[in-house]
């Protein structure tokens, strides 16, 4: 399989995490928009035998940061409007939906980390690659991001603990 192949098969990998990460589906699909043209571009500079899929998270990850960081603005829809209505069980539905709300409270550090470990199933080493940040910090988002997230569900105060240090 080419590379444009395996790049291609990867779509849905990355739709998914964007739109974990960025919670609006209009948005999260111009920031799989962003990335790929962007890694199609670059294609070339993706050394072959190394992981396609930690590259190409990297990519976005380096989209979205730019974005923030030059706080562009997205035209939103209301995309609940566009969808047609899927008849879920409503514990589901409300469990779905409060998750989605805990984890659009955790700083974006956190939630890249807590995502790209838990809902794509990198280990930390490939994270952090993605993320382009050491283990250990990629360790720290994950163990922070683990104890608000939890926090939050169980309805406990979201503040993170401040220690008097001497």
């Amino acid at each position: 399989m080419n590379e444009v192949a395996q790049v291609v098969a990867y779509i849905p990998r990355l739709r998914r995490y964007a739109r974990a990460l960025v919670g609006e589906r209009s948005a999260a699909d111009d920031l799989v928009q962003d990335t790929l043209e962007r890694a199609l571009n670059k294609l070339h500079l993706w050394k072959r035998g190394t992981d396609l899929r930690a590259w190409l998270f990297t990519v976005m990850h380096n989209v979205h940061v730019n974005q923030v960081r030059s706080r562009r603005e997205y035209a939103t829809l209301d995309a609940d409007a566009l969808e047609l209505p899927v008849r879920a069980t409503q514990d589901v539905g409300l469990e779905t939906r409060d998750m989605e709300r805990m984890l659009a409270r955790l700083p974006v550090e956190q939630r890249e980390a807590l995502l790209l470990v838990v809902l794509e199933d990198m280990s930390y080493d490939e994270a952090a690659t993605a993320l382009g940040i050491p283990i250990g910090t990629v360790m720290s988002r994950l163990s922070r991001a683990r104890e608000k997230l939890r926090a939050l569900m169980e309805g406990l105060p979201a503040a993170g603990r401040l220690q008097v240090v001497k």
